[in-house]
């Protein structure tokens, strides 16, 4: 029954806001309240903040290694798709390698390229499968946890999230996307981080227009959401002062 499960690409279409993506939507706001306003670690039971850290480190590498072990299994592998290079996938890397490591330039990084595309991913997924299939389950499960790691990374550390380590962060994230964009997805005929079109499912991307202003819109857009996360930081960590 499970290998059954697991090797099949069928499946009932994916339907936006019915009931399952409803649910899922409700999980992902239930954990993102809890996960925000989350004491440091000194304040926490050091078992249960160890528990949530590996536990959420276990689904984000199960997730991702399950996935691609999917693909292959179905065949349906490709370097152009299923590289882990959009920027979920990227979060997914870097938010389990700041939950082993702790590594305080990593939490930042994962809070600000993790929480945002993870959002709009379970509210627009690009899905075509509904509940139960795999491919739906591993979808909002690893999307789940990529956006609470970096939360509960931030909540539960004593990393400061100051304005030189936004622009830091937005940095990076610019050399990271200049690569994709004029080297990676040239060379594999690829659409990773959605440089060369925007995504098949209608997303908030479709706003931002085409040619070279897709781009001018899309670096803007970025910097204003590093900056509300920023100062959503600064107005969380003020109330619990």
């Amino acid at each position: 029954m499970i290998r059954e499960w697991f090797t099949n690409i069928d499946g009932d279409p994916f339907i936006s806001f019915g009931k399952s993506h409803l649910i899922m939507i409700l999980i992902y706001a239930i954990g993102l309240i809890l996960f925000f306003f989350m004491r440091k670690q000194d304040g926490m039971d050091s078992r249960a903040y160890n528990i949530i850290r590996w536990s959420l480190f276990s689904v984000l590498v199960l997730s991702e290694v399950s996935y691609q072990i999917w693909t292959a299994t179905n065949g349906i592998w490709s370097l152009s798709e299923y590289i882990p290079l959009h920027l979920c996938g990227i979060a997914s890397i870097i938010g389990a390698i700041a939950l082993a490591s702790l590594n305080q330039r990593l939490i930042v990084i994962s809070f600000f390229i993790g929480f945002i595309p993870a959002f709009l991913a379970i509210i627009t997924p690009e899905l075509p499968y509904d509940f139960p299939q795999f491919r739906f389950l591993q979808f909002f499960i690893s999307h789940l946890a990529i956006s609470w790691t970096g939360i509960f990374l931030i909540s539960t550390s004593s990393v400061k999230v100051t304005f030189k380590s936004m622009l830091e962060t937005y940095g990076y994230m610019l050399i990271y996307s200049g690569i994709i964009g004029f080297a990676v997805n040239p060379l594999l005929g690829s659409n990773y981080l959605y440089l060369a079109s925007t995504p098949k499912a209608s997303t908030p991307l479709d706003l931002l227009g085409s040619g070279v202003w897709y781009y001018v819109n899309l670096c803007l857009v970025g910097f204003v959401v590093f900056l509300g996360l920023w100062l959503a930081v600064r107005w969380i960590e003020s109330r619990k002062g």
